[in-house]
């Protein structure tokens, strides 16, 4: 990848992150988050926002096992 071009952080129905060079065409699955710029700066977001890399599939089942 082209570390001096501009990125914008992608995210999934299970809320995973994923960086993505600006002037490429999405992937099906993924939509834009909103963050647009370096990828060292889009890396740092995704460092603050995804603190919880478990799938959010997952996360749920999980909620819903200790409510029962």
């Amino acid at each position: 990848m082209d570390d001096e071009g501009t990125y914008q952080v992608l995210v999934n129905d299970e809320e995973q992150y994923s960086l993505w060079p600006a002037d490429k065409e999405v992937p099906a699955g993924w939509r834009p988050e909103g963050m647009r710029g370096s990828r060292e700066d889009c890396a740092a977001h995704v460092d603050r926002v995804w603190t919880d890399m478990r799938p959010r599939s997952l996360r749920e089942r999980m909620a819903a096992d200790q409510r029962s």
